[in-house]
């Protein structure tokens, strides 16, 4: 259940359960430092309009729109422990959860498939897993990230400080302050955790003291470095719009990143630049 204080703009979701053949899929592309990648859900109900998502097949060859729907991998835990133990005959095994939806949409608090999945690779232990969200549901999983020790990096996508901005790219995503909160909660647990600035929206003057000291690694992305495709798939997204909408269309170009990351440098240190800041124990 979502506390009242992080209720958000839920859109009507169709969800289902699923059989997988399976579960982790070789990493390539921007994931290419990754073994493998790992979704425990396909389609995501945050539904973010920037999502670069919803230009990949998965999306595209869906009639339902991105955001309505949400596929429940239902046995994906079985799937996991076999297809571990396969890949660690080939070598290392590193995962990225995930690259294509939230391992903590809503759906999870009633499943706890994402928690399911934690508690296989304890026991396979893959050589490092790096979690990527948006949701501080997963403050839940204190208890299983601390285990893992310095294998495994939270990452915690904050890409603005304005609730206004906010809710003109992702309304059904969750409020930016309780991701925060959900946020430095892991830190002080003592997980390697990661605030991710991506893609980066407007925000303010005040954003990197907002950040500071929040997590144990900063980084920063835009549309032309993390879509994949150097912002031609947000670019069909029709994303400019919402710019024009807000009067800030200033902030769509590729060099606005410049003048965040250096006030980030100026407060905070070393911050990383896109890829940079996914790469496994980096």
């Amino acid at each position: 259940m979502i506390p009242a204080r992080e209720k958000v703009a839920l859109l009507k979701v169709n969800v289902k359960d699923i059989v997988s053949k399976t579960i982790l899929t070789k990493g390539t592309g921007q994931l290419d430092d990754y073994s493998h990648s790992l979704n425990p859900y396909a389609g995501c109900s945050f539904a973010c309009k920037y999502c670069y998502v919803r230009e990949l097949p998965v999306s595209l060859f869906r009639e339902e729109e991105w955001g309505t729907w949400v596929d429940i991998k239902s046995n994906a835990a079985e799937l996991l422990k076999k297809d571990i133990a396969r890949a660690k005959k080939k070598g290392p095994v590193t995962i990225f959860m995930s690259s294509s939806t939230d391992p903590y949409q809503p759906i999870e608090a009633k499943t706890k498939l994402t928690r399911s999945l934690l508690e296989v690779m304890l026991e396979e232990r893959p050589d490092f897993l790096f979690v990527q969200t948006r949701s501080p549901l997963a403050k839940r999983d204190i208890d299983l990230f601390r285990q893992f020790g310095d294998k495994i990096r939270v990452s915690m996508t904050i890409e603005t400080d304005k609730e206004d901005i906010r809710k003109e790219f992702a309304p059904s995503a969750p409020p930016i302050p309780a991701r925060m909160q959900a946020l430095r909660e892991m830190t002080e647990a003592g997980i390697p955790t990661q605030a991710t600035i991506s893609p980066l929206l407007p925000c303010s003057r005040e954003f990197p003291k907002k950040l500071k000291g929040l997590a144990t690694k900063v980084i920063i992305d835009d549309f032309w470095m993390g879509d994949g495709s150097g912002g031609r798939r947000t670019k069909k997204l029709g994303i400019y719009s919402i710019y024009e909408k807000t009067g800030m269309e200033k902030w769509y170009n590729p060099t606005a990143y410049k003048v965040v990351l250096k006030m980030l440098e100026d407060e905070i240190g070393e911050i990383g630049i896109s890829k940079a800041g996914f790469r496994p124990g980096n």
